[in-house]
């Protein structure tokens, strides 16, 4: 589209009906216990070079009439697995007439699916599917995202999902940043310890040859156990990188001991957290990634999500956008799921979605909420943020901006711009 904004202009929106921003400029994260103390004034905005430089009505060379609308942080999708290759609708199939993951998976579906067809397909197929589903997340608002590998399932595999995902980021219009699931699933041939040391030998090419921030891996019955997370929470240290984790999903194996042990930075799923966890977890600096989408899908427990925001966590929400378990891009949906299924507050929603997913993937010194001098990345919606969780399914965002460019704006809005 051609954009009648760029980074370059000076533009001021005005008269919106919400301006979300944290009770005070600096924090790295907000505790889900103070997610009643978000600001919510409707002051004006202006965007100078890229950055927001003013909760004032300026002399802009655009204005923007925000009438009813709230003004937001781009949305942060913190847990995705793009870049990956085709879909697996068939699996939900059996999923929705009772098979287990855990069955699916040993009969060779789930992960070692998506790994054959990723191995299947040329850079140009992964990219060009991968492209698309980026421009369908900016339209619902995701204007960062993470991508994970994990679909290699061998030294070279991973190595060329990384690249994918470096190369991926050229290609679209958000920031990304890209973790290294290594330990996602044992590759045929190998046994877990086995898995481990080849790991360890592949770090040194992952440092050198991709933009990989963080490692990551997968705790449960079919994958990994937390002897494999202390080794790499270990290695991650050794690397100078973050440690994530895929944790709780499906039974409880008490993992966020250890993953707080490790300095992890963030702990994801926890549909089957252990009620001891809870309060150690909340205290933590180590941020608990839910994922609504993943347990509607595949009718999952759901995380103790009200429990967590109640005690003070590092409370984030992701798509887990991927081929099997959770095929959503939308972070508006998510945001409804929580609201209905976590007892959550629109307002604990968005922050989860904004602020504190920026936090999980390092990228909240520059975006993630409205402040002074950080990045212009903000989304107009077409009413308060409490209709996001109650018009389930319907995409509010009326526009999407990245440092101050406009990159989408939904066809009815252009009346809006004074252009």
């Amino acid at each position: 589209m051609s954009s009648p904004a760029s980074p370059a202009q000076t533009i001021c929106l005005t008269k919106a009906a919400q301006v979300v921003r944290p009770p005070e400029d600096g924090l790295p994260f907000l505790r889900h216990d103070r997610a009643a103390e978000l600001r919510f004034d409707p002051v004006p905005v202006t965007i100078a070079g890229g950055t927001i430089a003013a909760f004032a009505e300026t002399d802009a060379e655009l204005r923007i009439d925000a009438s009813g609308c709230a003004v937001v942080p781009g949305f942060v999708d913190c847990h995705t697995h793009l870049p990956f290759a085709g879909w697996r609708a068939g699996e939900y199939e059996l999923k929705v007439s009772g098979a287990s993951y855990e069955e699916i998976a040993r009969a060779g579906g789930g992960i070692a699916a998506s790994a054959a067809a990723l191995a299947e397909a040329g850079d140009a197929q992964v990219l060009g599917q991968a492209k698309s589903l980026a421009d369908e997340m900016l339209a619902w608002g995701t204007t960062a995202f993470e991508c994970k590998s994990g679909y290699g399932l061998s030294a070279e595999g991973e190595l060329r999902a990384l690249r994918l995902a470096d190369e991926l980021d050229r290609l679209v219009s958000q920031t990304t940043v890209s973790t290294a699931l290594l330990a996602h699933a044992v590759p045929p041939g190998y046994s877990a310890d086995a898995w481990m040391d080849e790991v360890e030998s592949l770090l040194p090419r992952v440092a050198d040859e991709t933009d990989a921030t963080a490692l990551d891996i997968y705790v449960e019955s079919i994958a990994f156990s937390n002897q494999h997370l202390a080794r790499l929470g270990e290695l991650a240290a050794d690397a100078g990188l973050a440690l994530r984790c895929h944790v709780e999903q499906f039974t409880g194996n008490r993992s966020v001991p250890v993953a707080l042990e490790h300095g992890a930075r963030s702990v994801d799923h926890l549909a089957c957290l252990h009620p001891d966890d809870l309060e150690p977890l909340a205290a933590s600096e180590c941020a608990a990634v839910l994922l609504p989408g993943a347990e509607f899908m595949a009718a999952e427990r759901t995380a103790p999500a009200r429990e967590l925001a109640n005690a003070g966590a590092i409370c984030a929400l992701a798509t887990d956008a991927n081929p099997g378990t959770s095929p959503l891009v939308s972070l508006p949906l998510v945001i409804g799921l929580a609201v209905r299924r976590y007892g959550w507050t629109a307002g604990e929603a968005v922050l989860a979605a904004t602020h504190n997913a920026a936090w999980v993937i390092g990228l909240h010194e520059r975006l993630g909420s409205l402040e002074i001098g950080k990045s212009a990345d903000l989304l107009l919606l077409d009413a308060p943020i409490e209709h996001l969780p109650y018009r389930l399914g319907h995409n509010p965002v009326l526009a999407a901006f990245r440092a101050g460019e406009l990159l989408y704006v939904r066809a009815d809005t252009a009346a809006r711009f004074d252009v």
